[in-house]
């Protein structure tokens, strides 16, 4: 009876450690090796701030470093799967007021290095629900890959932009986690592509999520504004009616195109890119351009490319590849270039006060010293430690083992 009494006072006013019971902790905490503390304390109930802790930013080994990142990374895993397992044998995601359900496909066996997944974009937009519903089904069957999990979500909203405001950012991160969770898929090998409206959602988000995908392919959308400066370390096809000439989708698709062209001659280890305009169609193109399909699945992504471009869409981010800046001084149309050789990093393009470089032993040698150049000028050399602080938020942030660091530096 104590105990329920108990059980049910923690789920009303919330339980917390007793500060002498906590100290004890703290105290057991100091007597272990770091990693042997993290493994304590993630199996305790209740836990504090991490950087609160007496082992989070200790100096670690390489060998400490990858061991930390294991424990981290299940543990996440876990609490995940407790939080947000149920949306995915729900095919419904949910976002505040925004519900975006799914419908997706398995096609072939699961590979060694695991499932391929496909998030296809359906089209319609400003329309009524029925039109877009009726798009959403028309999407699950239209592309069908050798391999792979084969997802199409319902947009949340009946919108022309339902693609690319705020929440899809959300809902698409959780749809690729959930993913790799429930199905086994390699998050190395997550492809986007999206027909008309949904292509007009690739446009927008395959540079400004680019550090999730492998490549990805449009057709017969619009870009409007956007910049494809982001695309430099995916694929990106481009697909498009050479007659699909309503909002100059045409035009544009060709104006994209040869703007990927001039990126690639400038950075020509980037910018893997074909430009598709068939000859004598519209907006539809007769399911030519399924052969999009084998031509994505031949790419792999790098979460850890020699260099990173990123511009800011409308919608921000903090944190692109191994870049982070500052939430409160993300503007649209900021961009920064940032390339890597050994420990070296050279800022080309600034748009900020300052920016984070994360850091881990699979781009860098923590050992040795890590250097940062701009405009000539050394922004930082020394040796930067490891530690579980570093590891322990940058999985809670991405939730993603290709994008986990053990250490930054932030140059200004």
């Amino acid at each position: 009876m104590k105990t329920a009494i108990f059980l049910i006072a923690c789920l009303w006013i919330g339980c917390h450690p007793h500060p002498e019971q906590q100290g004890k902790e703290q105290e057991e905490q100091q007597r272990l090796p770091p990693v042997k503390a993290l493994e304590a304390w993630l199996a305790l109930p209740v836990r504090g701030v991490v950087e609160e802790q007496p082992f989070a930013l200790e100096p670690l080994s390489r060998e400490e470093a990858e061991e930390a990142t294991r424990l981290i990374l299940d543990d996440e895993r876990q609490a995940f799967a407790r939080r947000r397992g149920h949306e995915w044998g729900e095919k419904r995601l949910a976002h505040g007021k925004y519900i975006m359900p799914f419908m997706y496909r398995v096609f072939g066996e699961k590979p060694a290095d695991g499932r391929s997944l496909y998030i296809s974009l359906h089209g319609g937009g400003n329309t009524s629900a029925a039109a877009n519903d009726g798009q959403w089904r028309n999407q699950l069957y239209l592309y069908t890959p050798r391999e792979g999990v084969y997802v199409a979500p319902r947009a949340a909203v009946n919108d022309w932009n339902m693609w690319f405001q705020p929440h899809v950012d959300t809902l698409v991160d959780r749809l690729i986690r959930l993913a790799v969770i429930e199905t086994g898929v390699n998050p190395d090998k997550v492809y986007l592509l999206g027909y008309s409206a949904g292509g007009d959602g690739v446009y927008r988000l395959a540079p400004r999520l680019a550090d999730r995908w492998a490549a990805a392919s449009m057709m017969a959308g619009h870009p409007g504004d956007v910049s494809p400066l982001g695309l430099r370390n995916i694929g990106f096809m481009l697909w498009m009616g050479a007659n699909d000439s309503a909002y100059n989708r045409n035009s544009e698709a060709v104006r994209f195109g040869r703007g990927i062209d001039s990126l690639a001659l400038d950075d020509p280890r980037g910018y893997r890119h074909e430009t598709r305009i068939v000859a004598g169609k519209g907006h539809w193109m007769d399911q030519v351009d399924t052969l999009a399909i084998p031509w994505m699945a031949a790419f792999r992504r790098n979460p850890l490319p020699e260099r990173v471009a990123w511009q800011q869409d409308d919608v921000t981010r903090d944190a692109f590849y191994w870049l982070s800046v500052p939430a409160d001084e993300a503007r649209a149309r900021r961009q920064i270039v940032v390339s890597r050789e050994g420990n070296t990093f050279t800022i080309l393009r600034d748009d900020y006060p300052g920016v984070t470089i994360h850091l881990n032993d699979a781009m860098v040698d923590l050992d040795q010293p890590v250097k940062v150049i701009k405009n000539g000028k050394t922004l930082f050399e020394g040796k930067v430690s490891r530690d579980i602080a570093n590891i322990y938020r940058s999985v809670e942030k991405r939730g993603d083992p290709g994008l986990v660091f053990s250490a930054r530096v932030t140059a200004r």
